[in-house]
């Protein structure tokens, strides 16, 4: 045995490394090069990496700080950081630190941080590394800041924080950067070195259109389609038309668009976006040959259904009728929308009794269908306007059992209620409203229906002078996407970090999973782009995939959805500037959101501007009164404070009456002073339902469903008494 250990003097020295670590630790200290090669070889300590399975989704002292000042962290951090007791929290209160030092360009104070912590917390090991290389260079020791970096990529070359090192190196050696486009095509540091190769060599399309295909639409990808269209269209080919069409068309530059689709390959989907730009464009002839030619070409796409339904609206009745029989016959999934379009065709033509023998048909054979649950509701409203409350239930209840998912469900639950009220069945009208809360307690019938039941919720005449309490989450939720590091750093407020490995974890940018789509929603709410935040977040129910459609209502279930869609950004503004106004800030906080979905410069078409959304002669009106002097409508301040006067203002004059000062806010004090003359007003709900102005109409539910989703999600009263509800039942709706 001695023998073949003289033989292999590498195998002795590793061997006598270990004695000497286990019988005089204190060498390790005194040896720094030892230590290095024992770092080396080291692998991740088993125990830790058990240890942060075990912890990482236990309360976290760490996870609490996240949402305080910079200031008020580091001083709690230190705490948790001088613990002598070893945990999760303490390696997470020592990176954030070492984080907030490198900030701060202290690289000495933030080595002795990370100093072995990348043992002790695995998760996120090849970043402690990388800051560890940051803070050598803060600390002028340039070559071992290299050393560093190269650790990273020796010891986790698949993960993407190497592709960070790969960037950092690459500064002195191209061949690196070849590697991180090559290996990290997804990586915004890979974006990076595209743009800096692009800067000194413009004349490379395949840089731009690696760019175009790994990246989220970025500004960087919105300036990559454009130079390829402008300076390099000649050699592009007709799939790179193509991803640089529907890059267009996804951001509603449809006239781009449909010139990109020209020149990519002919399909369906092509074909049916080219005629479809040309009826937007009012070029109706034009598109109704565009739709024809897809017709003809592709006649059994679904595109071709999309077409047909399309092309019917913009033909002659005849014509029409004969595209919409067509759907009927080739697309059974599209049949129930091209028969109720068909039964409206004949009745607008004067042919009562073919549109009631259509409409027949579509109750008879597609009962289940949205379309069948809006014309049962258009029915039912023609009855109710005629008192005949009976007739207007029995059309309106199997809605809410056949076509319970319908948009219309949660308005047609609710009125049977009313209806049943006005019928004096009380009992049958309180089972209702339940059934409302309990089926769809998203919905601005929901809140109407708790206020019905009694619930402490606020009616139109007394919201504005309630103060609901607020609980919000202390810690931020643990996304549905990523790996354990990228959770890490995201609850952990690494927001920089999170959002950059996020963009390298992503399978296709161009087409977002259900979770990453929700993930990218939280990421942008980061940011502060709450109104594309919001956007990701609520259009993902557009899904068409029934796995999809699956994964979206399970997101839906959770608590952390309904956060993100209802976010409360500034809202110790508007807790000051309401308490001011003595007006509520949920109900506040409610109407921005709905005027601006919280984006502080957003314009309007005609002027409207910031968060509230304030015409620039309303603002000039209200600064006077105020004796404002200088005031911008894009400053949050500014804009929360001229807003809720002229919110207040709106309230004063309609006797703090919040429905009409809602509807006022939207339509103007003027034609809510008509409606209020022209229909009954004692019934609120029957007013809403009156108000001729449909924008004014949605606005006014949209702003009280904001304001009851709020109480619903962050009020534990209310969320309590949501709990309590019996589990609904459809069958169980009361009839007749």
């Amino acid at each position: 045995m001695l023998k073949n250990l003289k033989a292999k003097p590498s195998l002795i020295l590793g061997i006598s490394s270990g004695l000497l670590l286990l019988a005089i630790p204190s060498i390790l200290f005194l040896n720094p090069v030892l230590r290095e090669r024992l770092e080396q070889q080291t692998p991740l300590n088993s125990r830790s990496q058990d240890s942060f399975e075990a912890e990482k989704d236990q309360p976290s002292a760490v996870m609490n700080l996240v949402f305080l000042p910079v200031e008020e962290q580091e001083t709690q951090l230190r705490a948790i950081a001088d613990s002598n007791q070893a945990s999760l929290d303490r390696s997470r209160a020592r990176y954030l630190l070492a984080s907030i030092l490198l900030k701060k360009f202290e690289g000495g104070p933030a080595l002795r941080l990370l100093q072995g912590l990348d043992k002790q917390y695995p998760a996120l090991a090849p970043q402690i590394l990388l800051k560890q290389g940051r803070a050598y260079e803060l600390s002028n020791e340039p070559q071992k800041a290299q050393d560093m970096w190269r650790k990273v990529i020796e010891r986790y070359p698949d993960s993407p924080v190497a592709a960070d090192a790969l960037y950092n190196l690459g500064k002195t050696n191209p061949e690196y950067w070849e590697q991180a486009i090559t290996q990290f095509p997804r990586h915004p540091r890979t974006h990076d070195i595209i743009l800096e190769r692009l800067k000194d060599n413009p004349n490379q399309p395949q840089l731009l259109l690696n760019l175009l295909k790994n990246s989220l639409p970025e500004p960087s990808t919105n300036q990559a389609r454009e130079r390829l269209v402008q300076e390099f269209s000649k050699q592009l080919t007709p799939s790179d038309w193509e991803l640089i069409a529907d890059g267009y068309w996804d951001q509603n530059l449809y006239q781009k668009a449909a010139a990109a689709y020209q020149k990519a390959s002919l399909s369906p989907r092509q074909a049916y976006r080219m005629a479809r730009y040309l009826q937007i464009d009012n070029k109706i002839e034009e598109a109704k040959l565009g739709y024809l030619k897809l017709i003809k070409l592709y006649p059994k796409a679904p595109e071709t259904a999309l077409g047909l339904l399309r092309l019917a609206d913009i033909s002659k009745t005849q014509d029409a009728l004969i595209y919409l029989d067509l759907v009927v016959k080739q697309f059974p999934e599209k049949a129930p929308q091209a028969l109720l379009k068909k039964a409206n065709l004949l009745a607008r033509s004067g042919n009562a009794t073919a549109a009631n023998q259509t409409q027949q048909v579509l109750i008879n054979q597609y009962s289940n269908s949205d379309e069948v649950a809006d014309l049962r509701w258009k029915i039912a409203q023609q009855y109710a306007d005629n008192d005949n409350f009976v007739k207007a239930w029995e059309w309106a209840q199997p809605i809410t059992v056949n076509n319970a998912d319908s948009s219309v469900a949660p308005k047609a639950a609710f009125w049977v209620g009313k209806w049943a009220q006005k019928l004096g069945k009380q009992k049958e009208a309180q089972d209702a409203f339940t059934h409302t809360l309990g089926r769809y307690p998203s919905s601005y019938y929901a809140w109407r229906s708790a206020m019905l039941l009694g619930w402490p919720v606020g009616d139109f005449e007394t919201v504005r002078a309630k103060t609901p309490t607020i609980q919000k989450p202390t810690q931020r939720p643990i996304p549905p996407f990523g790996s354990d590091a990228f959770k890490e750093l995201y609850r952990l407020g690494e927001e920089q970090q999170a959002w950059e490995l996020f963009q390298a974890e992503i399978v296709d940018p161009t087409k977002l999973t259900i979770a990453e789509q929700f993930t990218y929603g939280l990421l942008l709410l980061d940011q502060n782009r709450n109104i594309e935040a919001i956007n990701q977040i609520w259009s993902l129910k557009e899904r068409e995939t029934p796995e999809e459609l699956s994964q979206w209502q399970s997101l839906r279930g959770t608590q952390e959805y309904w956060q993100a869609l209802f976010p409360f950004p500034y809202y110790d503004l508007i807790l000051k500037w309401s308490q001011e106004r003595k007006l509520n800030p949920l109900l506040v906080t409610a109407l921005i959101r709905q005027e601006s979905r919280f984006e502080k410069d957003i314009k309007s078409p005609v002027g409207a501007t910031g968060l509230m959304q304030l015409m620039p002669a309303t603002a000039k009106m209200v600064a006077n009164n105020l004796n404002l002097k200088e005031y911008s409508l894009t400053k949050p301040n500014d804009n929360i404070n001229l807003g809720t006067w002229y919110f207040d203002y709106t309230h004063q004059t309609y006797d703090n009456n919040s429905m009409f000062a809602v509807a006022s806010y939207n339509a103007g004090p003027g034609n809510v002073s008509k409606w209020l003359t022209r229909y009954e007003s004692s019934d609120h709900d029957e007013f809403v339902e009156n108000i001729p102005f449909n924008e004014t109409k949605g606005y006014v539910e949209s702003v009280f469903g904001n304001y009851w989703n709020y109480q619903r999600i962050y009020n534990p009263e209310i969320a309590q008494l949501l709990e309590k509800l019996p589990k609904v039942n459809p069958q169980n709706q009361p009839k007749p």
